[in-house]
């Protein structure tokens, strides 16, 4: 048995002959904070059960999951000596951050899918730009309404509510009640019928 494994052991288990009794987190918090690595392996096994379910609970990813749970444990790790015993226990205060690191994952992909339907909402401007230059150089405005006239109503609401109010593909598909790639298809198709319609061209 290495030096570490013993001194290990020795947090977990007492002189023979006498009770078990196994330091409590706050214990061990106290001597991690103390840069004590072998209490801290020790509060590791007492809360990454907890943590890691905490953080499954809300992100319903295993991978991801146990990727927030090393950066939990991480956390506590750098900011034991932060830990205030009068304001909450151990458990706690690690399942605080766990329940914060796992919603700001959540954020951190929620804003990563909303930059890329922006960027894909960019793409379709271009094409929509020139279709509003032409009609208001030649100020064909019926023949805008006209050409508007000859799309689906899905292609027609999904170019509206994205260039007129300013949703995301995202958006329109929650809001029109259909999948992101149907609304994709039908944008695009949709503003290549404008185009023709009004004779613009890229």
């Amino acid at each position: 048995m290495t030096a570490a494994r013993a001194t290990l052991t020795a947090l977990r288990l007492p002189p023979q002959g006498t009770p078990a009794v196994f330091p409590t987190p706050e214990e061990l918090i106290g001597r991690a904070a103390l840069g004590d690595e072998q209490a801290f392996a020790a509060l590791y096994d007492q809360l990454a059960s907890p943590i890691f379910g905490t953080v499954m609970h809300v992100l319903r990813s295993r991978a991801q999951s146990e990727e927030v749970t090393q950066e939990v444990l991480l956390e506590i790790w750098r900011k034991a000596a932060q830990f205030d015993p009068a304001r909450a226990k151990v458990t706690t205060w690690a399942l605080t951050i766990a329940h914060r690191r796992a919603i700001d994952r959540v954020r951190s992909e929620q804003s990563a899918r909303d930059r890329e339907d922006r960027v894909e909402l960019l793409d379709f401007h271009r094409p929509f730009d020139d279709v509003a230059e032409a009609a208001l150089s030649t100020e064909e405005h019926q023949l805008v309404r006209e050409a508007l006239s000859t799309l689906t109503e899905l292609q027609r609401e999904s170019i509206l509510l994205a260039y007129f109010h300013g949703l995301t593909c995202r958006e329109v598909a929650e809001k029109l009640g259909v999948a992101i790639g149907t609304v994709k298809t039908r944008m695009r198709d949709g503003m290549i019928r404008l185009r023709d319609a009004l004779g613009a061209t890229r």
